[in-house]
């Protein structure tokens, strides 16, 4: 029977200098497996296998936001709601809007008009 190699050796061979951020998801991968660590932050298990071992084609910076957010402490001042976690942020900039909610409709137009936190289009740090 073959021993698994633990994600946060994985992390060290397929990164250079593997970040904190890296190492803090590998981590959590060992422990909670690549599904717990996936809903932890958002992303499937997928996703965090192939960050982990460098080979993500997609968004790194915003992986990083996430691992940063719910694993790291990163939080952000919300015009709405005040000190956030940066992935609960992220969490309410990709909600729809929905006008049941007065609270969801000031949520969706603050992350729309200039927020500096936010990455949606017309938003602080959207890309463009």
């Amino acid at each position: 029977m073959t021993v698994p190699i633990p994600m946060i050796d994985k992390a060290a061979a397929a990164w250079v200098d593997a970040p904190d951020w890296i190492a803090e998801l590998a981590v959590l991968a060992d422990r909670d497996g690549l599904t717990g660590a996936g809903k932890r932050i958002g992303y499937s298990p997928a996703v965090v296998s192939q960050v982990i071992n460098a080979r993500y084609p997609g968004d790194l910076e915003k992986v990083e936001e996430r691992v940063r957010g719910a694993l790291m402490g990163l939080s952000v001042d919300c015009p709405v709601l005040g000190d956030l976690s940066r992935n609960q942020c992220l969490d309410w900039q990709k909600k729809p809007y929905a006008s049941t909610s007065a609270h969801r409709v000031r949520m969706f137009r603050a992350c729309r008009s200039g927020c500096p936190h936010s990455r949606v289009k017309g938003g602080g740090d959207a890309e463009r």
